[in-house]
């Protein structure tokens, strides 16, 4: 399959976005020291015959440093929901009054907090490698698209194109960089 250079770049840009994409999406889920909605908006719960994520059955808020609160759309779930927050091994222990559910967030340790900090490096490494792949993958295709002389593109236009990637890839780790740091003060400031 012969692609030109700007459906390489693009798709090589969009593959890096989608990386970052992912990457702000788990760090939403983990936890620091203060009561976050991301911490359990995308919760799986039972209810209406399917599994759906929290944020869809519920109004979700943190009016406090050190809880959420859960208004359930249809008072009939907050039971269902209780259990799936329960079993979604987040260290949380949902408390209802039968309308609102009240998820206490207790304070974490320093261990849980070195923790929390390499699961957030972790996710920045993997986001880097997916990063990579994609300068990898794009890479490829310009190297197919020197040798198919019939596409037409010179030596000077691939080199340029691939020190465009580079810089793309470059500028994609500095911001996970950048995420990991931000995430990991967070998580060890007490």
């Amino acid at each position: 399959m012969d692609l030109d250079m700007d459906t390489i770049l693009l798709e090589c840009e969009e593959a890096m976005d989608n990386a970052l994409k992912h990457l702000r999406h788990e760090l939403r889920g983990i936890r620091t020291g203060r009561a976050s909605v991301g911490l359990i908006e995308g919760v799986r719960v039972e209810a209406y015959g399917s599994t759906q994520e929290l944020r869809n059955l519920a109004a979700l808020s943190a009016p406090e440093p050190t809880q959420i609160l859960v208004k359930p759309f249809d008072p009939g779930t907050v039971g269902t929901i209780v259990k799936a927050i329960e079993i979604a091994d987040l260290g949380l222990n949902p408390q209802s009054d039968g309308k609102v559910i009240r998820v206490p967030v207790p304070p974490l340790s320093g261990e849980r907090r070195k923790q929390l900090a390499a699961q957030v490096k972790s996710l920045g490494e993997q986001a880097k490698v997916s990063i990579r792949n994609a300068r990898r993958d794009a890479n490829k295709h310009l190297d197919q698209a020197e040798k198919d002389k019939s596409l037409g593109y010179s030596e000077d236009q691939i080199k340029n194109t691939k020190d465009e990637i580079q810089e793309k890839t470059k500028k994609h780790e500095e911001t996970i960089e950048q995420l990991v740091k931000t995430k990991s003060d967070e998580i060890l400031a007490l």
